[in-house]
Order: structure tokens, then C-alpha cells, then sequence
């Protein structure tokens, strides 16, 4: 309710209480909604069921005034890019709901707007359905050189389709970065929990006390001491109490006794290029969940040791908030190049503005 909420503060169909809403540098807290030039997509699809698609898709422009050959033009070339030219005269109960949300799509696209906002538009499609329709969004999106806000609860979607992405938890934003930021720089637990899928695994663990920008911890179970590398120093005396963060794909699971700590299997999902293996730690009890190659022998039963390697850990301090994890060469140019391909999206989309 909160995003929905955020959303319609855009818009202007909600008054602020506190502080400004610029768009595009320009102050609109205070303008119309129907002045701001922003078009909205919902999850409902809202499209008036007695009216064709064609009529759908120029409605609101009929109500503005705007004249019909202009209206025409606007629905044929939305029509064209969406790949709906064919279904203009038919009803909305005539449509399946990839044809649903295109219509809605459509309609926001007829007004030109200079911001869309989208409000979950994929959650009533079927898993297939959704996965087509995010290709469709990035394509669309690329084409139209227009920002756009879109709120979901799916990662996969957040992740795949942004620019920059908003993490927002209870209402406050938690972390606003690029997609790669979000994932191997993750400012809280939060954020650390909601990127990635499955998500990390997190381990209670208390400082053996800190050797320049290395945080050596130690944990339940585990069978020898984790030293982290930070990119740069940061105070920690032994005993801290620290969570040490580890994704799914970054534990290997090998022969008993030979890693860092002992964990049994509970199920195996074999999904065919990879496999999910859900397990428990012999110590705690503590479940967590390993993603491995495909073909790997593990069985439901088996008695393993958890491996890692300590350069792909984060770690958190006891109010949540990440301590600054050490990148390689690789990854910190991955994020760098990301960054000014997102950065050059977005002066795209100013100019296009």
C-alpha cells in the first residue's frame, strides 16, 4: 500500500504533507494531476469492458479535446508497437491477459507522457506470461526513451527491468542504487534479503577482533575461524557481534570435515542447469540453502561440510547496516560499467523529455 501510495503522490491524486515532488527538476507538489503529464498502469488493467480496444486507447485523449485524426494517429503507432493492431475492434472479455495489459499499456502510451508509473502490471499474469511481457517492458522501454516508475514485490522483475532500483521498507528507503549495487553491495539486511533468489543465507556470528581492513569472525559450528577483507578499516573489537551474510551460490558443498561447518541435507531441487539444496546446520539447526552445478551427486540424507570462500561474504553490524565489503577488480568494474550505461539511459530519456 505504501508504493501504491507513493505512486499516487506522483501522480497528484494524493496531497503531500511534507516536502516536494519534482519532475525533471521542475516543482509539481502543488500542480494539477491532470497538468503533470504522467500516464499510470495498474494491476487491475482498469479498461471500460462495453468499449472496444480502439475506443479503450482514445478515450482519455476524446475527453481532453484533442482531434480525432491526432487521436487516430496515437492509437495506430501504439498499436503498431505493441503488436495489437489486429485486436482494435474487439472487447476487452475477447482479450487473454497479455492482450489485457498491452491495451493498458497502450493507453498510457497515446497520451506521451513524460513519466509512466506501474503499479505491479505483471503479478495477474501466469509465470510464463510474466516472463514474456518483462521482455516486452525492457524492449518498449528502450524504444520509447521515457522514464519509468515501476513498483512490484518480484526481484526478478525489479532486478531485470531497472535502471536504478528504490528498496523500500516500511516506507523508508532502505538503498537506491543500480541493479549490481543492490546485489553485491547491499547497504542493510534488509536490502540483503530481498536481492537475490534464493535469498542469502545469514550466520550469527562475534569478532575475533580486526588486522587492518580484515574482520576475522567466528560462528556456531563452524570449524575454523572466517576472515573478511573490508575496503577500508573499521573498528570491531573481539566480541563483536556480527551477521555474517553468504549467497546461496557462493557455498560449495563438500566431503564432511573438510569445510567450514557441518550441515545435513533435507531436500535437493534438481531444476536442471543447477540445483537448489536445502540443508541444516548440525550445530544449530539453522536451515540454509546452497545452489550447486545440476549434475551434482548430492543426496537428501547426506552428511556434507559447507565451503566458502571469504572474499564473497558481507558482513552486518548488530543494527543491521552493512560493513563495507572489499570488491575484486572484476566486479568493481562490472558495477562501474553498469553505472554508466544506466547513466547514459537516463540522460536519454532527460533529452527525449
Amino acid at each position: 500500500m505504501r508504493q501504491e501510495y507513493l505512486l499516487r503522490l506522483i501522480a497528484g491524486l494524493e496531497e503531500p504533507t511534507d516536502g516536494q515532488i519534482l519532475l525533471g527538476g521542475r516543482d509539481v507538489t502543488d500542480l494539477p494531476s491532470a497538468k503533470r503529464n504522467i500516464a499510470m498502469v495498474f494491476q487491475s488493467y482498469a479498461l471500460y469492458p462495453h468499449m472496444s480496444v480502439r475506443k479503450n486507447m482514445a478515450f482519455g485523449l476524446s475527453l481532453n479535446g484533442m482531434p480525432r485524426a491526432e487521436i487516430e494517429r496515437r492509437v495506430a503507432a501504439a498499436a503498431q508497437i505493441l503488436q495489437i493492431t489486429e485486436l482494435l475492434e474487439r472487447k476487452p472479455k475477447q482479450l487473454s491477459g497479455g492482450q489485457r495489459q498491452r491495451v493498458a499499456i497502450g493507453r498510457a502510451i497515446v497520451r506521451e507522457p513524460v513519466l509512466f508509473l506501474l503499479d505491479e502490471p505483471l503479478s495477474n499474469l501466469d509465470a510464463g506470461l510474466r516472463v514474456s511481457m518483462r521482455v516486452e517492458l525492457a524492449a518498449l522501454h528502450e524504444r520509447l526513451k521515457t522514464t519509468m516508475i515501476y513498483v512490484t514485490h518480484d526481484q526478478v522483475e525489479a532486478m531485470t527491468l531497472s535502471s536504478r532500483v528504490v528498496v523500500l521498507d516500511r516506507g523508508t528507503v532502505s538503498q537506491f542504487g543500480t541493479p549490481l549495487e543492490l546485489f553485491y553491495r547491499p547497504a542493510n539486511l534488509f536490502v540483503a534479503g530481498f536481492i537475490g533468489s534464493p535469498k542469502m543465507n545469514f550466520f550469527e556470528t562475534a569478532s575475533r577482533g580486526a588486522d587492518g581492513q580484515d574482520i576475522t569472525v567466528s560462528g556456531e559450528g563452524f570449524g575454523r575461524p572466517v576472515t573478511v577483507g573490508l575496503e577500508r578499516p573499521v573498528p570491531c573489537p573481539s566480541g563483536t557481534r556480527l551477521t555474517l551474510g553468504i549467497r546461496p551460490d557462493a557455498l560449495e558443498i563438500v566431503a564432511a570435515g573438510s569445510g567450514h561447518v557441518a550441515a545435513s541435507v533435507d531436500l535437493v531441487e534438481r531444476l536442471g542447469t543447477e540445483s537448489h539444496v536445502h540443508l541444516h546446520l548440525q550445530a544449530s539447526g539453522q536451515r540454509v540453502t546452497a545452489i550447486v552445478r545440476g549434475n551434482h551427486p548430492v543426496q537428501s540424507g547426506d552428511r556434507v561440510d559447507l565451503s566458502f570462500d571469504p572474499a564473497r561474504c558481507h558482513l552486518f553490524d548488530a543494527g543491521g547496516e552493512a560493513l563495507p565489503r572489499a570488491l575484486d577488480a572484476e566486479t568493481r568494474s562490472l558495477i562501474d560499467r553498469e553505472k554508466q550505461i544506466r547513466t547514459s539511459l537516463s540522460t536519454e530519456e532527460e533529452t527525449h523529455a
